[in-house]
């Protein structure tokens, strides 16, 4: 089955040359791959769902904007925090998990399951919400100037 989709791919700057040659042989103007996003804002207000790893500031940014997320934690990453914060927001039922390993031959069937999937993306973006701290900068300097 064909699918209409747009894919944004930042790859950093390490991986960029090795994103390009992979997909090379594609002829499609519905595949961007670049080095970093200098907009983030838009990149979301663009995306019905996004891929990413399970950092920290990945994962408020994509509570914030409530975009229905597949997580593909960085296994080398201190302690795997990242593969705990992706399986706290799959327990709450707004995200799916995928490990590192796994991705290569299953990532287009998962993130296909979700594009295609609208019920799940609109559970994914309700419970999303529900996780987001919206004044957590008020919340901060409050705790600041208690000290």
């Amino acid at each position: 089955m064909k699918q209409d989709i747009q894919l944004i791919w930042q790859t950093g700057s390490y991986f960029y040359n090795e994103a390009v040659t992979l997909v090379s042989g594609i002829k499609s103007g519905n595949l961007i791959v670049i080095k970093f996003i200098d907009r983030m804002d838009l990149a979301y207000a663009m995306a019905d769902v996004v891929v990413s790893r399970a950092g920290a500031i990945a994962i408020s940014e994509i509570c914030t904007v409530a975009k229905p997320p597949v997580f593909i934690p960085l296994p080398s990453a201190a302690e795997d925090h990242q593969t705990k914060n992706a399986m706290s927001l799959k327990d709450k039922n707004a995200a799916v998990l995928l490990p590192q390993h796994e991705a290569n031959e299953k990532l287009g069937a998962v993130l296909f399951d979700l594009i295609n999937d609208a019920q799940k993306q609109k559970i994914f973006s309700e419970n999303l919400r529900k996780l987001t701290i919206s004044n957590s900068a008020e919340r901060i300097a409050d705790e600041i100037l208690k000290l």
